[in-house]
């Protein structure tokens, strides 16, 4: 195994057990109207074919929650394999797509297929190659920006980790802004987080910028690996 892709540590010396319990506990009563998104996200929609010509690209979501976007992908022929703690995620996103998946424990996660959509049930942190297979792609649907912000490197070490070094990214992120700042600050260039998280290893290339509700402004990024 190659340094990139070395184990990078647990999540418990990361995070704590309450971070889970609060996140387990949101999808226990139902909680999710900050971040889960009632319809295919728009920049999807618009940008994915901008990245990934080939249905036949398999494709990593990581805490994918019960996304209507898992759905969209594998109906473009995709195979999608998607990461999520709650079991409340899970069964919901099955249930209301009137799918039947099959179930099984994989380890510490339980694995559930269902055509060409599976989801693992457990935590992204102690994920390993194997679980997932062969990816060619990540579609990452704002997990990064759901992260508190010193899960974040440790996120990006993971995905590393999990996925080959020739892997691309569609990162879209929601951010919180100033909606007092001039609109040239507003409109500015890469975020310099995203700039220190992924360009060592990603050339960096920004699709869309554009304002949400209230303060909160959604981005799609292009992230292609660079050749070693």
């Amino acid at each position: 195994m190659s340094a990139s892709r070395s184990t990078p540590r647990p999540l418990e010396t990361l995070a704590t057990h309450q971070d889970h319990q609060d996140w387990l506990r949101m999808w226990r009563k139902g909680q999710t109207d900050d971040f889960h998104q009632a319809k295919i996200n728009p920049l999807l929609r618009r940008f994915w074919h901008t990245l990934v010509p080939d249905p036949a690209a398999r494709v990593f979501v990581p805490l994918c929650g019960k996304s209507l976007d898992l759905l969209w992908l594998a109906a473009r022929g995709h195979e999608v394999i998607g990461v999520e703690l709650s079991p409340v995620a899970i069964n919901a996103f099955f249930s209301e797509c009137g799918l039947k998946p099959d179930k099984r424990k994989r380890g510490k996660l339980t694995r559930h297929d269902s055509e060409r959509i599976s989801l693992l049930c457990g935590d992204f942190f102690r994920l390993e190659p194997d679980d997932l297979g062969a990816i060619d792609v990540v579609y990452d649907r704002a997990a990064l920006t759901a992260l508190p912000e010193a899960l974040r490197a440790p996120y990006v070490a993971r995905l590393r980790h999990l996925v080959p070094p020739q892997c691309t990214v569609f990162l879209v992120t929601v951010a919180d802004v100033d909606p007092d700042a001039p609109d040239e600050v507003r409109a500015g260039g890469i975020d310099e987080d995203i700039r220190r998280l992924y360009a060592a290893h990603f050339d960096i290339d920004m699709a869309h910028r554009e304002p949400g509700f209230t303060d909160l402004e959604h981005t799609a990024y292009r992230l292609r690996p660079r050749p070693r």
